[in-house]
């Protein structure tokens, strides 16, 4: 285990990217490259009123933590924040962000991505879609494009 801050968040309210940016690099003169990633939630071309998103509460923060701290463990990171969103998100609002802090930006986008493959494809969440005509959709699989983003990771 690093000794590499590590900050993971499941909560229903939308975050702030730039108040999670300045408290990981408040103070601190090692961070060269600091990389956010927020996902919004799409409309799906006007037909999506939200998306419910579901978590396994408890497991869900493991997870996460356990996967931050493997970024931490694969690349020189100085920091990462880590919060994804549940409930009800409307189109537009965002629904995850990843910052990372490194001395180089290269360790930092490359666990950025690492981590975005893994809250994509492995992360103990599900989504649901809600049609604006009053409908419920299907829940939503992973992408068989984001199941090979992560194999790249060798996991």
């Amino acid at each position: 285990m690093s000794n590499v801050p590590v900050s993971v968040r499941i909560q229903a309210e939308p975050f702030d990217t730039a108040a999670e940016v300045a408290r990981l690099a408040e103070g601190r003169t090692d961070v060269g490259a600091v990389v956010t990633f927020t996902g919004l939630c799409r409309a799906e071309g006007g037909r999506l009123a939200a998306l419910e998103l579901e978590h396994y509460p408890g497991m869900a923060e493991e997870e996460i933590g356990r996967v931050a701290q493997e970024a931490a463990a694969r690349w020189p990171l100085q920091g990462v924040v880590a919060i994804h969103r549940h409930g009800r998100v409307a189109p537009g609002e965002p629904i995850v962000l990843v910052v990372t802090a490194s001395a180089h930006r290269a360790a930092a986008f490359e666990a950025a991505e690492f981590l975005m493959d893994y809250l994509k494809t492995r992360a103990p969440f599900w989504k649901k879609e809600h049609h604006v005509d009053g409908t419920a959709g299907d829940w939503v699989e992973a992408k068989d494009a984001d199941d090979k983003a992560m194999e790249r990771w060798g996991r």
